[in-house]
């Protein structure tokens, strides 16, 4: 197969993981006889040096251009300490889904039995877990109206039946494809906009007669996800409530540089790791590769190339059980190893099998 890849590495640690992930697709091409061409293009706070736009006009040609986006992180110290900063990274981020009419983020939840003990959950909580948060990523009070003075601010929360009816087709066809149980997170007890989601996926139910559809309020849901994590197998939710959902997921897999995701919409699919940009590690060999390779996986699955992505886990999988890990998941006395080291691991791997 051939695939044309915009790559966007972005800032922080952005640039060092991005390596080790082309390093593994150019692995799996080799090995597979596939081509991947690749395209760079420069997004985040370094866009914003460069051309004073954080999500440049020539960025989205090459992600129009490429079949697929391997993104990597924004974010950059000297605009978190600003708070009066006009134009930040992350407008880059939202101005990239929204342009490329992404409107569905998939981030699986998994764990890993040989890092159980990295999560502060007990292991007999965690142990199984295996489900996927789809969050709406267009809408909601991040692309609603907005005003703020002195004394006064608002965010408005708003939705339309046709957004919503999109994403609620995204969950139940995946929920189709996996245990048939989809949970709806909502606050409908409180908002409008969460009662037109609840109304909207009750009236979808007939359609999707083989899948338990069911109904919790966030803040029960942000509880239940880490003390019955496997009651879940499809969850999908709003933009702010799907932000904080899946970031606290990162307490089931032990390490938020295990979780890759992928967006999908109107126009190229993309693929990046739920971390940030960590700029206090940047160029210190520090930062866990294996979210970015596991999205570089996520890429080929999308793709049909599904043995691709088997053998990009196995080879992950097979570096953990090893001990070949970065500092943040590492075992007490274990080796060292930094981003290169481990993606070279990988890569090494995956030419041997």
């Amino acid at each position: 197969m051939k695939l044309k890849i915009a790559v966007l590495s972005g800032d922080g640690i952005g640039p060092e993981i991005m390596k080790q992930g082309v390093a593994v697709l150019d692995a799996i091409a080799k090995k597979c006889n596939h081509t991947f061409e690749y395209e760079e293009a420069l997004v985040g706070a370094t866009a914003i040096d460069a051309v004073g736009d954080p999500y440049p006009e020539a960025t989205h040609d090459v992600c129009m251009r490429a079949d697929a986006v391997l993104f990597a992180a924004v974010g950059d110290l000297k605009y978190d300490n600003n708070p009066t900063a006009k134009v930040r990274p992350e407008q880059g981020l939202l101005a990239m889904r929204k342009k490329l009419g992404l409107f569905a983020n998939v981030r699986p939840v998994a764990t890993f039995d040989c890092l159980l003990h990295k999560s502060p959950l007990k292991d007999e909580l965690l142990r199984g877990a295996d489900f996927v948060v789809i969050r709406e990523l267009t809408g909601g009070m991040y692309f609603g109206e907005k005003y703020q003075d002195n004394d006064k601010a608002y965010d408005t929360d708003i939705y339309t039946r046709p957004e919503i009816e999109r994403i609620l087709k995204v969950a139940f066809e995946m929920a189709m494809t996996r245990k048939k149980h989809l949970t709806v997170v909502d606050k409908a007890n409180v908002l409008a906009s969460s009662r037109l989601w609840r109304q909207i996926a009750k009236e979808m139910e007939p359609q999707y007669p083989e899948v338990t559809t069911d109904y919790m309020f966030i803040d029960n849901a942000s509880m239940r996800v880490l003390t019955e994590p496997t009651f879940f197998d499809v969850v999908v939710t709003e933009n702010t409530f799907g932000d904080i959902l899946t970031d606290e997921t990162s307490c089931i897999t032990g390490s938020m540089g295990l979780q890759p995701s992928s967006s999908l919409g109107e126009h190229t699919p993309l693929f990046e790791p739920v971390h940030g940009s960590w700029p206090q590690a940047k160029g210190q060999n520090l930062a866990n590769p294996l979210a970015q390779i596991l999205s570089a996986a996520m890429l080929l699955e999308h793709f049909g190339l599904t043995a691709e992505g088997k053998l990009i886990r196995e080879a992950v999988n097979a570096s953990l059980d090893a001990n070949v890990r970065t500092p943040e998941i590492q075992v007490e006395g274990g080796a060292k190893y930094g981003t290169k080291e481990v993606g070279a691991w990988i890569v090494d791997y995956i030419e041997k099998a």
